[in-house]
């Protein structure tokens, strides 16, 4: 146990150091013979992970068939549903996200606010947390990055105010719905948690974070949201209207049936991949009639994060290790019975700093075997709490906020780590406080 446990923590502090200092590798001009310059690059968290991974089968010798068998089992835990619910609804929001649905609706915030820059900040936190409700807080904040950073260089404001307010709003109010964050998936079914039910639990604690999160991101950058801003003029139109209403049609049409799902016996992950496969055979007719524009299709199947498999199916082999020579158990003896909204809330947000949120949930997904009836259920609600606001305390605490590091750098933003964790840790500690609370008030 002690070796499997030394590896493992080490696999996790490798893990931490490649997020903050080599995110990947790139591989530069490679096609130099041929005249077309292009890159690959790599990410080096899956990698680790992967090599980790194996390593560990070797040192704790677990039973190949016990691995193999939670990866076929047909349980709401098998890691292939669960990232198949996940791939398929990051394909729905990638889509409306390529026909240009979110830049539409930025620049619309944008021309609403005139030259308040109040105004704009409330509307663009609202709009990042309607979209992040409703899609992934992955995309939303693969699309409004970019786009902040851009407007506030042309309009010559601070970029800061409104970065902290979008990866804040995006990593809170993911937690509303099941679907909005692959840690809630992951947690919210292993526990056999539905659509309805998780949301009648989450909706008040998610409320109650948003709103004292928004209040003290306020407070903290009040003085730049006095300045005026330069009106704006931009009209940004949508150019394929039928891609949009078949997107915003497929997309409505599942959170529907994920919502009944539970009612007519559905898994959650088939109504998506139904949905997502829909649109996608739709789509390919419709540009087979048209005979052009493939672009919004081709670049939404590029742009999904293939990557992802490896690293959730890596990390949850190295889950299977860790139960398989007893760490899980030993773990939750150290976190007990007691409270367990405070110290599974509070562990698995600091966790997640240490290990990434989602290695963190499916290690947590095996600990509270030993509670039980609503002990249980607080325990699991209380770490999707900590999966999502651990977000917003270092970069390490989610893969949005690596994606989020890199592309506040591409647009030459001055954003340090050292100022990330410490807007992090005055906003997030504050706000997970107020969610664990809520989440108390409604499981009591």
């Amino acid at each position: 146990m002690i070796a499997t446990s030394i590896i493992a923590l080490l696999v996790f502090l490798v893990l931490a150091l490649s997020i903050l200092f080599f995110p990947h590798f790139q591989f530069a001009d490679l096609g130099r013979h041929h005249h077309h310059h292009f890159s690959i690059k790599i990410d080096t968290y899956w990698i680790i992970t992967l090599v980790g991974a194996f390593i560990l089968v070797l040192v704790a010798q677990t039973p190949l068939q016990n691995i193999a068998s939670s990866f076929i089992s047909d349980t709401a835990i098998n890691p292939l549903k669960i990232l198949a619910l996940f791939f398929s609804m990051t394909f729905l929001s990638i889509f409306l996200d390529e026909v240009g649905l979110f830049r539409f609706l930025a620049k619309k915030a944008v021309s609403i606010a005139k030259t308040n820059q109040l105004s704009l900040f409330l509307i663009l936190y609202l709009l990042t947390s309607f979209l992040t409700v409703f899609t992934s807080n992955d995309v939303v904040i693969l699309t409004l990055t970019p786009f902040i950073c851009f407007f506030c260089k042309n309009t010559k404001i601070n970029p800061i105010p409104y970065l902290v307010s979008e990866f804040a709003a995006a990593n809170t109010w993911s937690m509303m719905f099941i679907i909005g964050n692959p840690t809630n998936i992951y947690l919210g079914t292993s526990a056999g948690i539905d659509f309805i039910s998780y949301f009648k639990v989450m909706a008040v604690p998610t409320v109650m974070a948003g709103l004292v999160e928004l209040a003290i991101i306020y407070f903290i950058f009040r003085k730049d949201l006095k300045k005026t801003l330069e009106p704006q003029e931009d009209d940004y139109q949508i150019e394929s209207k039928i891609d949009l209403f078949a997107g915003v049609t497929v997309l409505s049409v599942c959170l529907i049936f994920l919502v009944i799902s539970n009612y007519i016996g559905i898994e959650m992950y088939l109504v998506s991949t139904i949905c997502a496969l829909f649109l996608l055979v739709f789509i390919i007719i419709l540009r087979l009639i048209q005979k052009k524009n493939w672009g919004y299709l081709t670049n939404s199947v590029k742009r999904l994060p293939y990557q992802l498999i490896f690293f959730v199916l890596s990390m949850f082999m190295i889950v299977v290790c860790l139960r398989y020579v007893g760490i899980s158990e030993k773990f939750a003896e150290v976190l007990g019975d007691q409270n367990v909204i405070w110290t599974y809330g509070f562990s698995s947000f600091l966790t997640a700093n240490l290990m990434n949120n989602i290695p963190m949930s499916i290690f947590y997904s095996t600990i509270p075997g030993g509670l039980t009836g609503p002990t249980y259920l607080q325990a699991i609600y209380a770490t999707i709490i900590g999966s999502n606001i651990g977000a917003f305390l270092t970069p390490v605490g989610a893969l949005a906020g690596i994606m989020f590091t890199q592309l506040v750098e591409q647009n030459e933003i001055k954003y340090r780590f050292l100022d990330f964790v410490k807007y992090g840790a005055i906003i997030a500690i504050p706000t997970i406080t107020v969610a664990l609370a809520g989440l108390l008030l409604m499981l009591h």
